[in-house]
């Protein structure tokens, strides 16, 4: 029997980005499996950069298919710089440290996370106190506000890491604007001073998070602010960053030292373990600690999907979905929200 056959399609796609050499041994179905869970999972760019090692062995009709995804990630990447470069002219006097977060500070930090990586918005770290004059600045250059019910936005300047979301009026190119990296309303509270600190200077007068503070702020991302929604995309980056980073002496010590203090220690442990789990990633014991209930929640939503790509672990998708809400809110602010954006849905489906 060819490799693949009677696997998990998602296995196959773990299997694929840590391990190349087995896209050598791919039977047609698991290819096609391959292909679409990857899309599906907004990773086939990845897998292609992957591929370029075993690239002569693959199949034509692969080839062409992760050709025209490697087409599509350059094409994100020119944007995205082009992004940066815009965000970059817009802030560079409003007297703040300007930081770049997930994949647009993967991509102009040169690091490997951002290899075959699409890449969507921009985010980017300001101070709180900075964010009216932030804020102006963007609209000055063309950004506006993409929020226009008022409850929305009252919701992201009360309660939410971040202002609401703004879109170029031009090139509609979408910005984030975070000043710190969970919800005011969440249990754990990231010390946002600290995250702003450890910045690392980059081309263009920008900056990322220090080493530790990037993959805390991944690792935050994908266990605690979430549902697991992308979450074999978002274990990649911690893949890739913990194996990247890790070369440097002390790094772990470092990462768990920084985790106790920003309160994040279980997020952190719960990303490596379940990074260690899909691509094999290698994390000191001590610091990954053993497998829980929700992490055989998220493993069951990370695994399941069919090899057209369709996500079918619907009660595991709703128990996360609860914990999600629940971590990020108190339960009777979470009552109010969910009951004012049912109402909110069903207004809005109602035919005019």
């Amino acid at each position: 029997m060819a490799e693949g056959d009677g696997v998990i399609p998602a296995a196959i796609l773990h299997r694929a980005l840590a391990e190349p050499e087995s896209m050598r041994n791919l039977s047609a179905d698991a290819w096609n499996a391959l292909i679409r869970v990857g899309r599906a999972e907004r990773l086939l760019g990845t897998v292609a950069a992957r591929a370029a090692a075993v690239w002569d062995a693959l199949p034509q009709g692969a080839r062409t298919c992760l050709a025209e995804e490697r087409d599509l990630t350059r094409g994100d990447h020119l944007a995205a710089r082009w992004e940066i470069d815009r965000a970059a002219l817009a802030l560079k006097n409003v007297g703040c440290p300007v930081i770049l977060m997930k994949g647009s500070a993967y991509l102009h930090a040169g690091l490997p996370a951002a290899e075959g990586r699409r890449i969507g918005d921009l985010d980017i770290l300001v101070p709180r106190a900075a964010l009216p004059v932030v804020e102006a600045a963007l609209i000055a250059r063309g950004w506006m506000q993409a929020k226009e019910n008022a409850y929305d936005d009252h919701y992201y300047r009360a309660w939410m890491h971040e202002i609401p979301p703004m879109v170029h009026t031009e090139r509609g190119g979408v910005i984030d604007v975070h000043h710190t990296i969970l919800p005011l309303t969440a249990r754990l509270r990231p010390d946002a001073d600290a995250l702003i600190e450890s910045r690392v200077a980059v081309a263009d007068g920008l900056f990322v998070l220090g080493p530790a503070e990037m993959l805390l702020h991944s690792a935050a991302h994908v266990a605690y602010d979430g549902e697991f929604e992308g979450g074999n995309r978002n274990l990649w980056d911690i893949h890739c960053l913990a194996t990247d980073f890790s070369r440097t002496p002390g790094f772990w010590d470092r990462l768990a030292e920084t985790a106790d203090r920003h309160q994040l220690r279980v997020p952190v442990s719960r990303a490596l373990r379940l990074a260690r789990r899909l691509y094999g990633t290698a994390v000191p014991e001590a610091l990954a600690g053993r497998i829980d209930i929700v992490d055989r929640l998220a493993l069951r939503k990370l695994y399941w999907r069919d090899r057209f790509g369709h996500q079918g672990a619907k009660l595991s998708d709703r128990l996360l979905y609860v914990r999600g809400h629940w971590l990020r809110m108190p339960p009777l602010m979470l009552a109010r929200h969910l009951t004012r954006k049912a109402f909110t849905r069903k207004a809005q489906a109602q035919p005019v």
